[in-house]
Parts: C-alpha cells; structure tokens; sequence
C-alpha cells in the first residue's frame, strides 16, 4: 500500500507527498510534477515501473494536499527545490534519483546546483533552459482562468479544452481521468482545481530573455556530473527540438527519447517513456551495464 508522508518545510508549511513500494529499496526516486499538477500525475507511470524501486511522488506547496502559502512569492522553483531537501531529510534518503515534468524539472536542476550531493541522476520530462515563449503564454493563458466546473463531466471538457492540442489522441476516458488528477472533490460536492490560484502569478514573472537563457544554461551545465535522461513530446510547444538536441550534445553522455504524437508534457505512461525510465533506472541501480536501445550514441527512438 502506498505510504502517505507530511512534513514541514523550512518556513513551517505542512506538504504532502505519497510514497510507493519497499522503503529498504537500494534505489530512491522523487517525482516532481508541472506547474498546476500534483503528485497524482505520477500514479499511472509508477504503476508501470519496475516494483524494485521507491518512488516519491510529492505535492508542491500549493498543490494537491500540501499547503496553500500565504505569501504567494514563495512559490518559486527555488523555493521548492528547497521544500524537497526537506522532504529527503525528513525521510533520511542521502541520495535519490529525480524525475521532474515541466515545472519539476527546473526544480531538479536547481537541485543538482544547490545539493549536488543528494542527486544520483536526473529525469526531465519536455523541459529545459530554453523555453519557448508560445508555449509559455499559452499556459499563461490557462493557469488561474480555468471557469468554475459544474460536475466531473464538466471538468473532463474544461481539461480537454486546455490541453487538446497535446494529447490529440485522447478519448472521453482518457480526459476524465486527466480530470481526476487535476480537480478533487470537496466534502460538499463540489468539483475544484487542486493547486491555489495563487501561484498563476509565478508564470508572469518568467522573462525568457537572453540574461534568463544564459543562467539556464550554465544551471543547466550542473547535469553534466550525473547521468541523464531527456524525454521530449513530439508536439511540445514548451521544449523544441533544436533545444533538446543542444541539450544532449552538451551533455555528451545523455538520452534523449522522444514520445510521438503528444505535446507538453508526456504523462510518462507512454510505453516508449516507461521503457526508457525503466532502463535508466536500471543502470542506476547497477552501474556499468551501459545504456539500453539507442539507435546512435545518445538518441533513443521509438514507434
């Protein structure tokens, strides 16, 4: 049964994160989600993982069933990234594997620059340090406008309206449960978003300029000391190709799988990006064994 675990961060607030299979497992995984997400995006990747591994799925500040802040300009990636030192002290883990979608992913970056030694690998899920600004003013447009909801129905066509551009394929199904890890239920009925309108404010303040591309990318320069995987959506309009292809060749030692026919940012359920997790994982808990699937040194392709 999964592990339900609060703690506190630095500045008091109560988070939230959920925690599954064997807490004596050799290899940690934190799993870190996007901007208006919660560690419910996890379930369905976890779900198909290898069960020899601990993943940690957590709720950001603001989010799911961690605290609302009531200073809204703590709702900062660097502010997060030190809510999970937290989060791996609470639980004694010296050392964890990061797996970080979108807003997670620059969370993980600061991560491996602010405590190096906590980081075994890095996981970037359609993200990196160039963002384009389409893709940034369109989740600008969405986050902290969503019209209020009537029913779960409802809340199945206000997602797939949001986000049908990224997931072309989805059907009514699919939507409702995309719902179900994006809204939650009141005691009284009502269908909600589950993350504080609060942290749209955040988005605003992102100014992909050249002094931002230029810090991002020595952030970014970071990753070089640990093994890295880049998984990318074939549509992204956050993470385009020809930076995820700049990424890998400073990396050197990179993967970079691309998933097909879906946007930002994959859910990590896609068979191509649970194949890829997995083998990465792998050679983390047993190192040597080389990567698995590559078609050419760091690319890994799939159909």
């Amino acid at each position: 049964m999964p592990e339900e675990i609060h703690y506190t961060s630095a500045d008091g607030l109560s988070l939230f994160a959920k925690a599954y299979g064997d807490p004596d497992a050799a290899l940690s995984v934190i799993c870190m989600h996007g901007l208006t997400r919660n560690h419910k995006d996890f379930e369905p990747m976890i779900a198909g993982l290898s069960p020899q591994h601990r993943y940690i799925a957590v709720d950001v500040r603001g989010r799911g069933r961690s605290a609302r802040s009531e200073d809204p300009n703590t709702y900062q990636p660097a502010i997060y990234a030190e809510d999970m030192r937290a989060l791996l002290d609470h639980l004694a883990i010296p050392q964890a594997v990061l797996i970080g979608t979108s807003m997670g992913g620059l969370m993980a970056m600061i991560m491996m620059h602010t405590m190096p030694e906590r980081v075994s690998g890095v996981v970037l899920n359609d993200v990196g340090p160039e963002l384009n600004p389409e893709g940034l003013a369109r989740i600008a447009g969405y986050v902290g406008a969503v019209e209020p909801v009537r029913d779960w129905g409802s809340a199945a066509t206000a997602v797939a309206n949001a986000q049908a551009e990224a997931f072309p394929s989805f059907s009514r199904s699919d939507w409702l449960a995309f719902a179900k890890r994006t809204y939650r239920e009141t005691e009284d009925g009502r269908v909600i978003l589950d993350y504080d309108p609060a942290i749209a404010a955040t988005v605003s303040t992102v100014k992909p300029g050249f002094r931002t591309r230029f810090a991002m990318w020595r952030l970014f320069g970071k990753l070089k000391a640990r093994p890295f995987l880049l998984i990318r959506g074939e549509r992204s309009d956050i993470l385009q190709a020809k930076t995820a292809a700049r990424m890998v060749k400073r990396h050197k030692s990179a993967q970079l799988v691309t998933v097909p026919g879906v946007g930002h940012a994959p859910l990590l359920d896609e068979r191509s990006a649970l194949v890829a997790i997995d083998g990465f994982l792998a050679n983390l808990a047993t190192p040597g064994t080389g990567p698995a699937s590559e078609t050419e040194p760091g690319q890994v392709t799939f159909t």
